[in-house]
């Protein structure tokens, strides 16, 4: 299907549920995106951060885009991301999630070696050229080490390079210089600016962001879908009230012991832990090398649930 332009609402970055194994635990996939779908998010974004795309192999990677692709069936649009460290390579992806189904992709910035503003340019000016459907880019400077400027997103935004923006920066005040450049420059036109935060949605779209795109929406997608309803009506005080409930909701990244794994595992592991704690998924490894979360740590994610009404 083609994505709506701009792209709103709540996106879930989907997460990959794996078998002991790790291979892809297809049935638990499925019922995962049953789970999404029903809560009314308006999109999937596959192969992302929360997904453990960087840890898939590429024919893991394949099945997951088609899978999902398969079961929705063009109810809502799928957006997968391409994930690597060159442009060839992400072309690669690009030509092999195209091929299975997505209707977008989402690209980060080349990385492993320092990177100049206009070879990002570059590399999705080659991107877009090349692809099939609408790219947007991935601005993740903890993973690629290089924050996307607001100006170059708009520039590239205004020349038809790129449908979109996911932003996973935490620099609210450049997020705001692409909402506001967005919204009122008159050579950009149906950009999708999303917000990668959990903590923050009510802000961003207070701020005039399109829509969210929180790993802790595939915990409880209900909670975002009901908080950007609330905000699209401007119920803001009923939105800041649930926006609260899910910041505490995301206290639960927290369970891991840091003294034994990062920041990544402890999340990934807890979101894994609450989707097999809530009967959606079989098993809730992460894919190696993270670390998993213990029984006892297991049963914390447990605390945050109840307290959020969740169990």
């Amino acid at each position: 299907m083609t994505i709506p332009a701009p792209l709103t609402g709540v996106v879930p970055p989907v997460c990959t549920p794996l078998t002991p194994s790790r291979e892809v635990d297809v049935p638990s996939l499925l019922r995962l995106v049953d789970h999404l779908v029903r809560s009314g998010v308006h999109g999937l974004f596959v192969l992302g951060t929360s997904s453990e795309a960087a840890y898939l192999t590429d024919a893991q990677r394949r099945l997951v885009v088609e899978t999902v692709t398969g079961h929705v069936g063009g109810q809502l649009p799928v957006l997968a991301g391409a994930i690597d460290l060159t442009t060839p390579r992400v072309l690669d992806h690009v030509a092999s999630v195209a091929a299975a189904g997505a209707d977008a992709v989402v690209v980060i910035s080349p990385f492993y070696t320092s990177t100049h503003p206009a070879e990002i340019a570059r590399h999705y000016r080659l991107v877009a050229a090349a692809s099939p459907v609408p790219v947007l880019a991935y601005d993740l400077p903890g993973a690629v080490h290089t924050k996307l400027p607001a100006e170059l997103v708009l520039s590239l935004a205004a020349e038809g390079v790129l449908a979109g923006l996911k932003d996973s920066s935490g620099d609210l005040g450049a997020f705001r210089e692409v909402v506001v450049g967005a919204r009122t420059r008159g050579d950009i036109n149906g950009f999708s600016v999303l917000t990668g935060s959990e903590l923050l949605v009510d802000a961003a779209l207070a701020a005039g962001a399109d829509g969210a795109v929180p790993g802790l929406a595939n915990v409880d997608p209900e909670g975002y879908v009901r908080l950007d309803r609330l905000c699209r009506v401007g119920d803001w005080e009923r939105a800041r009230v649930e926006q609260e409930r899910l910041c505490a909701l995301f206290g639960m990244v927290k369970a891991g012991d840091p003294a034994r794994m990062g920041a990544s595992s402890a999340a990934l592991g807890a979101f894994k832990a609450a989707l097999y704690l809530r009967g959606v998924i079989e098993c809730p490894v992460t894919a190696e090398p993270q670390v998993p979360l213990s029984e006892r740590e297991i049963e914390g994610v447990g605390k945050f649930l109840s307290g959020a009404g969740l169990l």
